[in-house]
């Protein structure tokens, strides 16, 4: 059986209990939280007290996300990574979610590097005092400061940072930055979400246009994936789609449970 999880994107509407329901009843291993939903995190409610019901439902708490434009390093966003990864801590999360600044700012591959560097040079030993890890996710828009992961695995190597430091396999993601290398042994993480319009080109994709993987999808997810366990990776696959549409379905367990076995049933081919 294929490990899936669920980010709480996947039904934004659902309160956190309603959300860890749903992932227990779909037999998912795990679930990612965020601080980007409307309203305030867990609905104002003890990250202990999270962290229990996670550990109750028998689920694992992969990611609390995220620190946006961690590579725009500086004393604020060190004290934002920080008070993220407090929370992380009290509410058993197993790591914490890092997202590149999206503006078109250090763009050009020598420019990305040296944000990263700097920001993960930074965070790792924040991390480690904390016992945390973190994901971090390359954006496959053209405007990202951190489109490609051979940049990313490029600098995790560079400081020293295997161990602490995952690449998030996002599949829309990586059909954006027009695929490229995978790094099975660096993934921490795979986020799927399918596109099934035809009328658009790969770089007028957008979050919106991200629904449930099926027959339709054009973005190769089940491809992807197929790649990804057949080099070693057997990590978790956590739904992320950002669809309106998927977003207002009145039952996602019959949904997300077709397009679970249609992915089960295409890896397996």
């Amino acid at each position: 059986m294929l490990p899936f999880a669920l980010n709480h994107m996947t039904a934004p509407n659902l309160g956190w209990e309603a959300f860890l329901d749903l992932s227990k009843d779909l037999g998912c291993v795990g679930v990612e939280f965020r601080n980007d939903l409307p309203g305030t995190l867990f609905s104002g409610a003890d990250p202990v007290t999270v962290g229990a019901a996670v550990k109750a439902r028998g689920l694992r708490f992969l990611a609390l996300a995220e620190v946006k434009m961690f590579n725009d390093w500086s004393p604020v966003k060190r004290a934002e990574a920080d008070a993220l990864m407090k929370i992380a801590v009290a509410a058993g999360a197993e790591a914490i979610s890092l997202i590149p600044r999206n503006d078109g700012v250090a763009t050009s591959r020598a420019d990305s590097r040296a944000a990263a560097h700097l920001a993960l040079s930074e965070l790792l030993p924040m991390l480690k005092a904390h016992g945390l890890k973190a994901m971090v996710e390359p954006l496959g828009f053209e405007v990202c400061s951190l489109r490609y992961k051979d940049i990313l695995a490029e600098v995790i190597d560079s400081v020293d940072g295997r161990g602490t430091y995952f690449i998030v396999h996002d599949t829309f993601h990586h059909a954006l930055a027009g695929g490229g290398p995978i790094y099975p042994d660096l993934t921490g993480i795979v986020h799927v979400s399918g596109v099934v319009d035809a009328s658009l080109y790969v770089n007028d994709m957008r979050d919106p246009h991200r629904v449930l993987v099926d027959g339709n999808d054009l973005l190769g997810n089940v491809a992807q994936i197929r790649a990804l366990r057949a080099a070693g990776y057997q990590g978790p696959i956590s739904y992320e789609p950002f669809a309106p549409s998927v977003h207002a379905l009145r039952d996602p367990k019959s949904a997300l449970s077709a397009s679970m076995e249609f992915i089960r049933q295409g890896v397996a081919a």
